[in-house]
């Protein structure tokens, strides 16, 4: 059997998991220049759906300001909900954090559905104290 990763602290866990709470509602409610600055300024964002990573806070709050104005079109809501989270201190003192993340659509007036269930792997920083995204990469089981 392979050695297990060592895991964080039930403090820095509880603190990951708060980090998650708070980014994922301002991606949710459309604050787009908020959600891009819990990422750092050079942080990096690789969905699936795109060739090349999204790099930087002004590319991250363009792509959130589409994504928003898109969904605001269809009239639907996003809701992104994070489970599954294991936490991994680095020598660095990063921290790589792993979850599954489902995302719930809900369009105005109809009932919601799962619309997607992803991998995501962050590599997380401190920065002045605070926790950010150096890189996220999302994978789908769906798609190679």
């Amino acid at each position: 059997m392979a050695a297990q990763a060592p895991t964080a602290p039930a403090d820095v866990y509880a603190e990951v998991q708060h980090f998650y709470a708070r980014q994922m509602r301002y991606l949710d409610s459309g604050e787009a220049e908020t959600w891009a600055r819990t990422f750092t300024e050079d942080g990096s964002f690789a969905p699936p759906s795109l060739p090349e990573p999204v790099r930087g806070r002004a590319a991250l709050t363009a792509g959130a300001r589409g994504t928003a104005a898109g969904l605001a079109d269809a009239q639907e809501q996003h809701r992104h909900w994070v489970g599954m989270l294991t936490v991994t201190p680095s020598d660095d003192g990063s921290l790589t954090a792993e979850s599954q993340v489902s995302i719930v659509a809900v369009p105005r007036g109809g009932p919601a559905r799962l619309h997607l269930v992803c991998v995501c792997r962050d590599v997380l920083v401190r920065e002045d104290g605070e926790l950010l995204v150096r890189e996220r990469v999302v994978t789908r089981d769906d798609r190679p």
